[in-house]
């Protein structure tokens, strides 16, 4: 097997081919043929286990059709192939470049075979008083030509197959890099929301959500960090800036526990600083919880 297809990856490639159609596993062995023009395609004993295994784990299930299984991806495979976006992205360039080192090395074997042939070619004309091009060196040409012709079209294929790569990869990382930034929205938007209903709630809470978005705890209000009443003025609004200093880093999941994490850590310093009584605790868990909601219905994959 080529080491592109290393560590899972033939599994994700699977996953990526149901994707795009329900597919029986002879139908699958053909297409990764294609995919590598040819000069590759896996045996029936390498993709059926893998088949049984991501049925077994419940990313892929099939129906029996004119007596074969045809498979096809669940919404769990659809999740998996989301949250592995980048990952797909560098799996199609690797598959491009191994393309091309494969046609690259039949293209050295047909040129060493040519050349012995040509240098056989000549040791048996010097070899004949009267050279005459007689069936066995007609037939020596033909092959020739024929090598050359096969090598021209191998060529040709990978670099087709090339650029469809190179064009998927792209619009993958550019899928990736979307939902990123609709992630990011969305926990700023909710964030936003959180520091409202805390600082309409007044006291501790208020105070709480004005520090975790850098809001003024007195100042715009009147009122002191252990006031009460209608809290912090200056928190209403969430800072826009709010985690800017997190540099995206091309894999989405990542990001958004990266931002998680600051939102914790954010929320316990203020709690730390300011103080949670039990009742505001409460409150402080039915607005985590509706946040929470609105979170996993934000990025649950459209149906």
């Amino acid at each position: 097997m080529p080491p592109v297809f290393a560590h899972g990856r033939l599994r994700l490639y699977l996953l990526k081919l149901l994707d795009e159609a329900p597919r029986h596993g002879y139908e699958v062995i053909r297409l990764l043929e294609e995919r590598f023009q040819g000069l590759y395609a896996p045996s029936a004993g390498t993709v059926y286990p893998r088949l049984a295994k991501l049925e077994a784990e419940g990313l892929v299930t099939h129906a029996t059709e004119g007596g074969r299984k045809v498979y096809s991806i669940t919404e769990a495979g659809r999740a998996e192939l989301a949250d592995r976006g980048g990952e797909l992205a560098d799996l199609e360039l690797e598959i491009r470049d191994s393309v091309s080192e494969l046609a690259a090395e039949i293209r050295d074997d047909v040129r060493g075979a040519a050349g012995a042939l040509r240098r056989e070619m000549r040791a048996a004309a010097s070899a004949t008083a009267t050279p005459v091009e007689d069936a066995s060196w007609a037939a020596a040409k033909e092959e020739l030509r024929k090598a050359k012709q096969e090598w021209k079209e191998q060529a040709r294929r990978a670099k087709d197959e090339s650029r469809r790569a190179r064009e998927e990869a792209q619009q993958a990382r550019r899928q990736a890099k979307e939902a990123q930034e609709r992630a990011r929205e969305e926990v700023m938007r909710i964030a936003g929301q959180l520091q409202e209903q805390f600082a309409k709630s007044g006291g501790v809470l208020g105070n709480l959500a004005g520090s975790w978005l850098g809001g003024s705890t007195g100042g715009a209000s009147g009122t002191s960090s252990t006031g009460s009443g209608t809290g912090t003025v200056g928190a209403a609004a969430a800072d826009s800036h709010w985690a800017e200093d997190l540099a995206p880093t091309g894999d989405p999941a990542r990001d958004l526990d990266r931002l998680l994490d600051r939102f914790r850590d954010d929320v316990r310093d203020a709690a730390r600083d300011h103080g949670v009584t039990p009742a505001r605790l409460a409150e402080a868990r039915a607005h985590l919880a509706a946040a929470a909601d609105r979170l996993a219905e934000a990025l649950r994959p459209p149906r």
